[in-house]
């Protein structure tokens, strides 16, 4: 065969490859609404499992690489996943045509629970004055709308959240509000202006980005600012996902953010900027990556394509972010003289402490 031949062979395969994909997403649809009928979960590691090493030992019966094949395979679980999740939050929604406003819907995590809460069966409405949200009722002002919603949603930059949910307290809706900030602290006064006025309020963290289709193993945090109602009814929205609920304090919810997101975040700034001013430029030095380079400049990557603006705010304005910033500075001395006194023992005490400190994390999941 000629190459041209070759590749239209290949092509051919592609095909089917793709035809058979949309088949198995065929068939996971029809999985999902028969675990819905019989009461069964989304998730089922054993039978993920049995795919995986199935996979694996008909690869090497195929003289095929069985890293490839499951590979292949936890992509495919994935999808299915996914458009089983689907089909269960819709299913098992909580909207039944009630009604919810949406604050800020035009943004990316604004628009994610605009769509959430329509898979739901949600009437929903949008305020934003920068845009709007094709298919959804509008409004620029959210001042303007009558506030007879049986869910409010703040999803605006901290700051303005604050101010926002302190009118809503002079207003009393009468739904339940949450906003969706990333820190609580900025939201302290507002927060307690709806929980003294008598409104139905919580403060929830979701723990994922406006990409994000499978919430699986992702988690979402809701704050108990005094309305248990308001916190019940805010984790029913995710009832039928597969995400961990987590019930909090909005004080431990700022001093363990401070490490989750603040730590994290500072670590790549400091990294990314560390290199920027190197005076090595990127193609260079990707000439020499390593394993580990190439992970971190990944991650890096995304950090730096965030706002900075909010990734400011989560730095700034957290109570506790000051803690983790000097747990980074401390850390990264200690490193310098370790290395600059040649004092191997301390290098290596380092190196076993975080050794143990992640196997741990790794066995507690």
């Amino acid at each position: 065969m000629t190459l041209e031949e070759l590749r239209t062979r290949l092509s051919a395969l592609d095909q089917q490859l793709l035809t058979l994909i949309a088949e198995r997403q065929t068939l996971s649809r029809e999985v999902a609404e028969a675990k819905r009928a019989t009461g069964r979960g989304t998730r089922d590691y054993q039978r993920e499992r049995d795919v995986l090493l199935r996979a694996r030992e008909t690869a090497e019966s195929l003289q095929l690489s069985p890293d490839l094949a499951e590979s292949v395979m936890r992509l495919l679980i994935r999808g299915s996943l996914t458009t089983q999740e689907r089909i269960r939050v819709a299913a098992g929604g909580r909207g039944s045509g009630r009604s919810a406003l949406v604050i800020g819907g035009a943004g990316k995590m604004g628009r994610w629970f605009v769509e959430f809460l329509a898979s739901q069966g949600y009437n929903v409405m949008v305020a934003d004055p920068t845009a709007r949200v094709e298919g959804f009722a509008y409004f620029e002002d959210w001042r303007t709308a009558s506030l007879d919603h049986d869910l409010i949603v703040v999803a605006t930059p901290l700051q303005i959240a604050n101010t926002i949910l302190q009118e809503l307290a002079a207003r009393q809706p009468r739904g339940i509000v949450f906003d969706i900030g990333s820190l609580k602290s900025p939201l302290r006064l507002g927060l307690n202006a709806m929980r003294d006025a008598g409104c139905r309020v919580t403060s929830v963290h979701p723990m994922f980005g406006p990409d994000t289709e499978l919430l699986s193993g992702r988690h979402v945090i809701f704050i108990d600012v005094g309305n248990k109602e308001a916190i019940d009814e805010a984790q029913s929205l995710f009832a039928s996902t597969m995400a961990e609920r987590v019930v909090m304090t909005l004080d431990e919810h700022d001093r363990l953010i401070a490490y989750v997101l603040g730590l994290s975040h500072a670590l790549n700034i400091a990294f990314f900027t560390a290199l920027a001013e190197s005076g090595e430029a990127a193609p260079r030095l990707a000439q020499l990556s390593s394993t580990t380079y190439d992970a971190q400049v990944d991650v890096a990557t995304k950090v730096a394509g965030e706002s900075p603006e909010l990734y400011f705010e989560i730095q700034s304005l957290n109570d506790y972010g000051r803690e983790s910033l000097a747990a980074l500075r401390d850390a990264v001395e200690r490193l310098w003289r370790s290395v600059s006194t040649q004092d191997a023992p301390e290098f290596v005490s380092m190196m076993q402490r975080g050794r143990e400190y992640l196997a741990g994390r790794v066995r507690e999941r």
